[in-house]
């Protein structure tokens, strides 16, 4: 199967079908059955790092694959008893902003409705990343940036619709932080990443010194497939229990359909193609957690199609193309 896959893999590459491509891990049963390393153009934020010849070491910005692994730790936090169960109600955690939560309609707002990106909130993410007026870099540049989340105009009733928001991570983030007593990147290193055997990681802050719960993780992607087979087994790795099985299914568990069709859980998505369900955890420029459960395969992709409106291209056409027809 390995051979099957690294010729199609070459073969799909030769012919252009999978631009952009930095990086792909397969793995199946535990096992790595397809690793490739490129080369190409690649960014940390908007910033060039040229061209990087890439390696197994190498990290990558995962972008907001980051949100998916912000709903993880919060799942952690939340079996340890340190954050609120998601039907509490989400300005009472921000007591602060006793003004917004005086508001009748953002005092609906739970932390179910940051974990599913239903706040009803106005939020612009469809402008490129480098714009100042696309609502993440504006929450970026804000002077602080949760009261800009929170005091957002009301568009509808929260829970009535996905739609995309960063924010909505920015605000987990800061409860797993107050509730933890530590800075998001550091419990996340103990209780998640450490736990998984990676060490290798970097997790960007904005210009106040927080770190991007939406955005700002990067990870090589052997160690990002891990945290797929992590996903694949339920919560348990090694024998460790790190997550509980209970917060997996129900962070996977279908509750709103995103603009394009997909099924939404708490920050992670779900898809069929070719007849397999999957799980994902996505980020701009083409950056896949692709998790399929009744195959026992995790797979992550790394690539360089950055505010690409055809970015998703890579990703299906390695899925459909390259892994799932190799695996019978």
């Amino acid at each position: 199967m390995r051979t099957e896959l690294r010729k199609r893999l070459d073969d799909a590459l030769q012919a252009g079908q999978v631009e952009g491509l930095h990086a792909v891990v397969a793995v199946h049963g535990g096992r790595a059955l397809l690793e490739y390393y490129g080369a190409g153009e690649d960014f940390t934020w908007g910033t060039s790092l040229g061209v990087v010849e890439f390696r197994p070491e190498t990290l990558h910005d995962v972008r907001s694959v980051t949100k998916s692994v912000t709903a993880l730790l919060y799942g952690i936090a939340l079996d340890e008893g340190r954050v609120p169960h998601p039907a509490e109600p989400l300005l009472r955690q921000f007591p602060e902003y006793a003004d917004l939560a005086a508001d009748p309609e953002r005092a609906r707002l739970t932390v179910e409705h940051a974990l599913t990106m239903s706040l009803g909130l106005e939020w612009r993410e469809d402008i490129p990343y480098d714009n100042p007026t696309n609502a993440e870099i504006a929450m970026e540049l804000a002077p602080d940036r949760y009261r800009y989340v929170l005091e957002r105009p009301i568009l509808e009733p929260p829970g009535a619709r996905w739609a995309y928001c960063g924010g909505a991570t920015a605000l987990l983030g800061r409860l797993i932080a107050d509730g933890t007593g530590q800075p998001l990147p550091q419990y996340g290193r103990t209780a998640l990443l450490a736990p998984l055997g990676i060490h290798n990681v970097e997790w960007m802050t904005g210009t106040d010194g927080v770190a991007s719960a939406a955005s700002g993780l990067r990870l090589a992607p052997r160690d990002l497939a891990r945290i797929g087979e992590l996903v694949l087994a339920d919560g348990a790795w090694k024998g460790r229990r790190i997550v509980s099985a209970g917060w997996i299914h129900a962070m996977l568990q279908p509750r709103l359909r995103t603009e394009w069709g997909s099924q939404y859980g708490y920050h992670w998505y779900r898809e069929t193609i070719a007849g397999h369900r999957l799980v994902a955890a996505m980020g701009n420029g083409g950056q896949r957690l692709i998790v399929l459960p009744d195959l026992d395969l995790a797979v992550a992709i790394t690539a360089g199609n950055y505010d690409d409106p055809d970015q998703w291209r890579t990703p299906v056409t390695l899925l459909e193309r390259v892994i799932l027809p190799a695996m019978g």
